[in-house]
């Protein structure tokens, strides 16, 4: 337009349709904007130039079903902040040595951060967003948030951005009867207004709002090099009675309750991804037991390359909230993912959902005394690395942070001065490292043959042993964990071969906070059946404690 340079401030003035009246809106293409609570679009042009050839070229290999994919998510504004914490953001530039840093010491290698699409409220985490095409302006411009992306890249760490289809704030300044009628919403309340969120819902029957939120997913995969979106609330989108009581919502044509529409705006989002960009991942956060998510478009399904395995993560915790003298009544708790596991591609999540709104921090999930309480949370973190399928942990949790998750405030990192805390990251650093280099542990995550039972029905002495495979040239590493209070002596665990089968790793070890000094021990098997192997190893575990055997 002429007249109008970069840096400039603008809205849209509309007259409304049907004589509602006169207002002033933001930009919904807008590239950037003011900073919250401001609200104006700002006319940028990028000029970041890219360093990241590298890793582009062999993403798809870094992103396949058959890596290894440690997630670390994270809220960029609550991570760290300068100075004393209270006040002010990091910039992304600023973050990007901080962050680079840490993830390479901690061995993770993905990043995910929470939304970073512009978002009026702080509060919301970006979950409430308003710049479907705008990073927020909290933390800097678009090229600083480019520069953060390409810094990770550089060092070899993936970078998966939050992204909402699902729902959108009603903010007047923002998409919310944009020309004075719903125009991005749908007409009707009972498919067009959340009641969980006290937001709105996309229209997924106009072709003009479905282009809108496909030019949207594409432009940070496109302009942004981002790896892979993870796509919130997908349950809320497939169900159209979803957190609606009788009467409040609309059957669909055929008289259930899915969303067509959204159903098939969430498949044509992925096979277009898929087909632009192979070598990216697309997450789903889908919480029911909604068939073939991570399933083929051609085979009926959505689509999506990996989704989000809630059903693991809600009965794990379940479990280990429980005390260990009545876990045994609820082993199935455990099992019961065995009977579903190699239904889709999974990410095993331990998010920030799981620490927020009175739910406490996952170390104060645990029962007992500190001790106690640590030795369980290092086994919950051992088990998650051992079962198939990829994994996600949200900042603080690495290093056993305590109190609930504040976005106000950043993570408590003096905590890492002390003892219990630094075993805790020593213990997930280790993790990291032996899942990258086990292939047994990473490859085969998502295939048939990746997982066996060992042992799953010893609910009396609340132990769980499993075989993780890799594949032809991968040793097989077998798993044991003690969920009890009591120290088992020469537990009989049946393994495939004979020979000396080493320890790799143990929670329980004294440089993790636990009791054992010795490590690496060596076990010889012996030609005794145990179970449907016909090979045996007794070892000790500790109580609270997860072993690692190769």
């Amino acid at each position: 337009m002429a007249g109008v340079s970069p840096g400039e401030r603008y809205k849209y003035h509309i007259r409304g349709k049907r004589r509602s009246g006169t207002f002033d809106k933001a930009d919904p293409f807008a590239r950037t904007s003011e900073e919250p609570p401001e609200t104006s679009s700002i006319v940028w042009e990028n000029s970041h130039e890219w360093g990241d050839s590298g890793w582009m070229n062999d993403r798809a290999e870094r992103n396949s079903l058959s890596s290894p994919i440690a997630i670390y998510e994270i809220h960029p504004g609550s991570w760290r902040r300068p100075g004393n914490g209270t006040s002010g953001f990091h910039t992304y530039r600023e973050l990007a040595p901080l962050l680079v840093e840490y993830v390479q010491e901690m061995g993770f290698t993905h990043v995910e951060f929470l939304p970073l699409m512009e978002h009026p409220f702080y509060g919301s985490w970006g979950y409430q967003s308003t710049g479907y095409f705008a990073p927020t302006s909290r933390y800097g411009t678009p090229d600083d948030l480019m520069y953060l992306i390409d810094m990770l890249h550089q060092a070899g760490i993936g970078v998966i951005l939050d992204w909402v289809p699902s729902h959108f704030p009603e903010d007047a300044f923002s998409l919310g009867r944009f020309d004075g009628t719903p125009l991005y919403e749908h007409a009707d309340p009972r498919k067009g207004y959340h009641p969980d969120w006290t937001s709105l819902i996309f229209d997924y029957e106009s072709p003009e709002v479905r282009s809108f939120l496909l030019s949207s997913a594409h432009f940070w995969l496109d302009l942004f090099h981002a790896d892979g979106l993870r796509v919130d609330a997908v349950a809320s989108m497939l169900y159209l009675d979803y957190s609606r009581a009788e009467g409040e919502w609309v059957p669909n044509r055929d008289g259930g309750n899915e969303n067509l529409e959204a159903v098939d705006f969430l498949r044509t989002l992925n096979e277009t991804i898929y087909a632009e960009h192979p070598d990216v991942q697309i997450f789903a956060e889908e919480s029911t037991a909604w068939a073939g998510v991570s399933h083929p478009v051609s085979s009926g399904g959505l689509g999506f390359g990996f989704k989000w395995d809630m059903g693991w993560m809600n009965d794990t915790l379940a479990y280990l909230s429980t005390e260990p003298a009545k876990r045994g009544t609820i082993h199935d708790k455990l099992t019961f993912r065995g009977l579903y596991a190699g239904s889709e591609n999974f990410i095993l999540p331990l998010s920030h959902d799981e620490v927020v709104y009175g739910k406490g921090s996952l170390l104060n999930k645990m029962p007992g005394r500190e001790k106690e309480r640590f030795a369980d949370l290092r086994l919950l973190l051992g088990y998650q690395y051992a079962l198939d399928g990829k994994k996600l942990l949200f900042m603080g949790d690495e290093f056993a942070q305590e109190g609930e998750w504040n976005h106000d405030l950043p993570l408590h990192w003096e905590l890492l001065d002390k003892v219990p805390h630094a075993g805790v990251s020593e213990w997930v650093t280790a993790l990291n490292r032996i899942y990258r280099e086990e292939p047994a542990l990473h490859r085969l995550d998502c295939e048939p043959g990746g997982f066996e039972w060992i042992t799953a029905d010893d609910s009396k002495r609340c132990v769980l042993a499993f075989l993780r495979s890799g594949g032809e040239g991968a040793a097989p590493v077998a798993v044991v964990c003690n969920f009890s209070d009591q120290r088992q002596e020469r537990y009989a665990v049946g393994v495939p071969h004979d020979g000396e089968w080493v320890e790799l790793l143990t929670s329980d070890a004294a440089r993790f906070g636990g009791g054992s000094d010795d490590e690496s021990l060596v076990y010889k098997a012996v030609s005794e059946p145990t179970g449907h192997f016909d090979w045996t190893i007794q070892v000790t575990l500790p109580p609270r404690s997860i072993h690692f055997y190769r």
